[in-house]
């Protein structure tokens, strides 16, 4: 395989001589690709919507009758509530009317397990919702949920017990006779950042590796062009169609590809980037991202060499969908939004109480936000009269803060909070458990806020992810201090931990409450599955809402001045 930046005008003229004749010495085959577009089926604001997407997805495949239309995961999962409410079968039907090929599992397919995932393509509606089944008559099969006309990929995402990758690692699609393999994967690190009851028995195997090891296999079935579609990705410092400052765990993963990849398209990372990396080889690759949410597509044009069957060349190009007319919404796809908007209009709609000002996800030099603090504190209050004396300090992970509160947008009354922009906040629906903890090991549990720190793990922990701060938003009256030491456990001075105003006493026992994924040691919190005397309590949004019932006047923003960087 050979790659390079090629000038548009070469672009054009390989693309042109490839379609003359079907059966000549090169073949050009279009693919479109985009990634994490997690349930977004709306435009808002810089989001354009599936309608949009369709739009822009029908034109590119105009251009060549020669293409396949890919996702590199997160399709669904943290979505907004017009998805959500229904367990993301507007979303499957969406992508079914878009004409999407393939999807490699993402670490959100697994938000509520593999059973749950496995029905997104399988079909059948939920087992305990009746709010299922409720797509348009052309979505529907007897009546029921249908499931994902596209192949979920999971090359690495093997059940233990029967050593069979939960679905199949890759599909061979053929184009005038020329075999081209898709294979699919997660990043091998999903089960550190998802609830680790959601994947129990599941094994999540090296990116690299995994990729390699299927080569001989395709190349005994002929293939020799080779796109991995991968949930995993890097970071550039340059615009969407640059490559500039690039790092993260894609750099690595692509330099252990074997030769015969041609094309990683990448995700996970919210960046959108257009890079050539080198493969074990040396030999560049091209490796793409389209951003987050449908906001981008990711024109690629492969050119075969129909001698060798191989890939002679990749170009690329992410093209932004603007949020206005100038792009049309699909036909197909506005009788969907249509019908699910009426169905999802009066709970979404419904006013849950006041703030005062935007509650923003925006963090402090140390990691505090304003709607973290809020929503620490609603957790608190949710269990502060719980069993066995009720909690006394209450933490929440940033991951599952999902958007800002806005004090105005359209179609609300200024201060109003609504149902539906709650729950696009916490759209995950967990639980709260209230535990106990000794006072040393909630100095573990902040530690854990730092990869490597491994104190309370459990024999059966995955390995430790890449290094990542994700600071924990903690409720009124707990207080602390951090620096980052490049030390497991050393980062969290043990004197500066207090509860109103008091230190903490290691021996002493504390009642703290956490989310269910956390609860489950997700993000590796490990030290909360020590937790003793659990009791179980209301979802987070249920919380969440009874905090703004109790402050009718309006919630202000949280003040940020629990957690400081140490000196």
């Amino acid at each position: 395989m050979q790659d390079g930046l090629l000038p548009a005008q070469d672009r054009a003229h390989l693309i042109a001589s490839a379609q003359k004749s079907p059966v000549g010495t090169q073949l050009a085959v279009k693919l479109i690709a985009f990634n994490d577009f997690h349930g977004n089926l709306e435009a808002a604001g810089r989001n354009p919507g599936v309608a949009r997407l369709a739009t822009v997805i029908d034109d590119l495949r105009a251009e060549n009758p020669l293409h396949a239309v890919v996702s590199a995961g997160d399709l669904i999962g943290a979505s907004p509530l017009l998805s959500a409410l229904f367990h993301d079968e507007p979303t499957i039907e969406a992508m079914n009317r878009i004409g999407l090929d393939f999807n490699a599992v993402g670490n959100h397919e697994f938000d509520d397990g593999r059973e749950e995932l496995l029905r997104m393509q399988r079909g059948g509606n939920h087992p305990t919702d009746p709010n299922t089944g409720l797509g348009l008559a052309d979505d529907l099969k007897d009546g029921r949920f249908a499931g994902a006309d596209f192949a979920f990929l999971a090359a690495n995402v093997v059940d233990t017990a029967s050593g069979q990758t939960l679905f199949p690692a890759f599909q061979i699609r053929e184009f005038l006779g020329q075999k081209v393999a898709f294979i699919g994967m997660t990043l091998e690190g999903t089960p550190t950042i998802v609830s680790p009851s959601g994947v129990a028995g599941l094994a999540f195997k090296d990116e690299a590796d995994t990729a390699n090891a299927l080569i001989g296999a395709l190349r005994a079935q002929g293939v020799h062009a080779v796109v991995v579609l991968i949930h995993e990705g890097g970071v550039t410092t340059g615009g969407a169609n640059s490559c500039e400052g690039v790092s993260g765990p894609i750099v690595d993963i692509v330099g252990r590809l074997h030769g015969e990849v041609d094309l990683v398209v990448s995700g996970h990372t919210h960046r959108a980037y257009n890079c050539l990396l080198a493969n074990r080889d040396g030999r560049p690759v091209r490796v793409t991202s389209a951003g987050s949410f449908g906001g981008m597509v990711t024109d690629i044009d492969l050119t075969l060499d129909t001698r060798s069957r191989d890939v002679i060349a990749v170009s690329a190009d992410n093209r932004a969908i603007p949020n206005d007319d100038t792009v049309a919404q699909s036909p197909a796809l506005t009788p969907l939004l249509a019908n699910y908007t009426a169905l999802a209009d009066g709970p979404r709609k419904r006013v849950i109480g006041k703030i005062t000002a935007t509650l923003t996800r925006a963090s402090t030099a140390a990691g505090e936000s304003a709607l973290g603090d809020v929503i620490a504190d609603a957790q608190l209050a949710a269990t502060d009269d719980a069993g066995l004396g009720g909690a006394q300090i209450a933490f929440m992970n940033p991951g599952g803060i999902r958007a800002d509160l806005p004090y105005s947008a359209p179609g609300k009354t200024d201060g109003d909070v609504t149902y539906g922009e709650a729950f696009t906040v916490q759209p995950f629906g967990n639980s709260l458990v209230t535990l106990t903890l000794t006072g040393a090991q909630v100095h573990a549990l902040l530690e854990q806020q730092f990869t490597g720190c491994t104190v309370g793990y459990p024999a059966d922990a995955p390995p430790a992810g890449q290094p990542f701060n994700r600071i924990l938003q903690v409720s009124g009256g707990f207080s602390y201090a951090w620096q980052e030491k490049g030390t497991p456990c050393d980062n969290v001075d043990p004197a500066s931990i207090r509860l109103n105003g008091a230190p903490l006493d290691p021996a002493g026992a504390y009642r703290v409450t956490v989310n269910s994924f956390m609860a489950d040691g997700g993000d590796q919190l490990y030290v909360l599955r020590a937790g003793t005397e659990r009791l179980g309590g209301a979802q987070d949004l249920d919380a969440l809402e009874a905090y703004f019932t109790a402050n009718p006047a309006g919630v202000a923003p949280g003040p940020q001045d629990r957690i400081q960087l140490a000196p």
